[in-house]
């Protein structure tokens, strides 16, 4: 009895720890009901869309010099952005089962129009005007739409038929210094390309390959050139767009932003 009575003595009741001072005032602020739109489609895409991812590099060194003539000769000229744009179209009318998208009853229904919507970020969100009939402009004429476009967006003054739609997503962060990402497909589309920014990267010249072959370790330093490489990746619905698919569409996007004047053809 002694000793229970002196471990009663001894037993202390635990006190409650101490909250923690907040680092900081703390401002909770309200979504924006555009933001609230975006992340309740986003979340809904991801959560029901199999998206997979294919990457490639395009060597943008023609684009470049195309774009320093024009602005010579013309005074101003399509941005690179502008030539993505078109370039998406182009690959997306040779490549047309990725301008599709699945419908509620199991079927994949090709679009028989090329409207390719560019993400554009503004104060309120991001939101996606969209270039109609793009495969069928020109630069020129995209670089116009476009420039209007993104400033009527900033403004809050688009349409709903101007950035509800489209039928392919292109979204760019190389303005931002962003080299590689992937991005969320735009429901109810069935792909979206994500765009980085021009990196410089050295290579052994074409001339040099053509004369050692491309197993051989033969290169000197003077055998070297720099380019500047493009990274663009593909975000697919796997259910619409396979694997091969996705492939030869980045084949063909390549393509024409390699050479751009095959986006003159």
């Amino acid at each position: 009895e002694q000793i229970s009575a002196s471990r009663q003595a001894t037993t202390t009741t635990p006190q409650p720890a101490e909250a923690p001072e907040a680092a900081g005032d703390v401002t909770d602020e309200e979504l924006s009901t555009m933001r609230k739109v975006i992340a309740s489609r986003l979340t809904e895409s991801k959560r029901e869309l199999p998206h997979f991812y294919t990457t490639i590099e395009c060597e943008i060194d023609e684009v470049l010099s195309l774009r320093e003539t024009l602005k010579k000769e013309l005074g101003t000229a399509p941005s690179i952005n502008d030539m993505v744009v078109r370039a998406s179209a182009l690959a997306l009318r040779d490549v047309p089962l990725v301008n599709s998208q699945k419908v509620s009853d199991g079927t994949i229904e090709e679009n028989d129009h090329i409207d390719v919507s560019v993400a554009v970020a503004t104060p309120s969100g991001l939101i996606t005007p969209i270039i109609t009939n793009a495969d069928k402009k020109g630069l020129i004429e995209i670089s116009t739409d476009m420039k209007n476009l993104a400033l009527r967006a900033r403004e809050n003054k688009l349409k709903l038929e101007e950035f509800q739609g489209g039928s392919f997503t292109v979204s760019n962060l190389g303005m931002f210094g962003i080299n590689d990402f992937t991005a969320v497909i735009n429901l109810p589309q069935a792909a979206i390309l994500a765009v980085g920014g021009g990196v410089q990267k050295v290579k052994v010249s074409k001339n040099k390959l053509e004369e050692i072959g491309f197993e051989s370790n033969e290169v000197d330093e003077k055998d070297l050139e720099t380019t500047t490489v493009m990274t663009v990746s593909l975000s697919a619905d796997r259910r619409v767009v396979d694997d091969a698919t996705a492939a030869l569409f980045l084949q063909c996007f390549q393509s024409y932003m390699s050479k751009p004047i095959r986006m003159s053809l």
